[in-house]
């Protein structure tokens, strides 16, 4: 989804998987299936980081969640996944600020599936903090707890680092995935100009990823 899209939601898409298609043969393209960023970001020595920016109201990031979660878990030791929330206008920010207070509780990744659930087929909105502490608890999750870690000066930071790397890599959409602090790709990118489903879109996107990790493993 592009920033300029957020005002104007698209309905829900299908739920990612299946076997991943074949990319074009040749590769992908700098400029085409991927960027290469014109300054290297600094990433953690001996890593290669993946970064997927995403937001979890939008159905694009909602889509693609299935896949690259069990992408994710297949990656090699050298390589460290990460998600991180955008912020592209208020209530988005107020989301960013639900994802970080509940990774300081260590609790994200068990919401999450919830959380996107909550919001791309039950139609809540969960864009005020008191929704979302009323929709935690319901979760388990201790709602004065939640509360506190929203309000903490940690997460207020959490979230000024994540629109700084979101502004350094100039993402303009969501789902998009950075590579060892040198490439972009995103499933919109990944499959530009071919008619294919948004499954498959995910799956190109996943294998441009593959693609340049070993592009930024041989940099290394």
């Amino acid at each position: 989804m592009k920033r300029r899209d957020f005002s104007a939601l698209l309905a829900t898409a299908p739920v990612l998987g299946g076997a991943a298609p074949a990319l074009a043969q040749g590769g992908p393209v700098d400029g085409r299936q991927y960027l290469t960023l014109s300054q290297a970001l600094p990433t953690t020595p001996g890593k290669i980081e993946v970064v997927e920016f995403f937001w979890y109201g939008c159905p694009h990031c909602y889509a693609f969640e299935p896949a690259i979660e069990a992408w994710a878990k297949q990656l090699p030791a050298d390589v460290a996944f990460r998600k991180v929330h955008v912020a592209f206008r208020a209530n988005v920010k107020i989301h960013q600020r639900m994802f970080y207070a509940l990774e300081s509780l260590g609790k994200e990744a068990q919401a999450r599936p919830a959380i996107f659930n909550a919001m791309h087929q039950q139609g809540l909105a969960l864009d005020d903090p008191k929704s979302q502490a009323k929709f935690l608890g319901n979760l388990g999750i201790d709602a004065a707890k939640y509360q506190e870690a929203y309000n903490s000066f940690g997460v207020v930071t959490k979230c000024g680092q994540a629109e700084k790397l979101s502004e350094a890599y100039r993402i303009d959409g969501v789902p998009s995935i950075g590579v060892g602090g040198r490439f972009l790709t995103s499933p919109g990118q990944a499959g530009a100009g071919q008619r294919v489903t948004e499954i498959e879109l995910g799956q190109k996107a996943l294998q441009v990823t593959d693609f340049l990790i070993q592009r930024a493993r041989s940099k290394a």
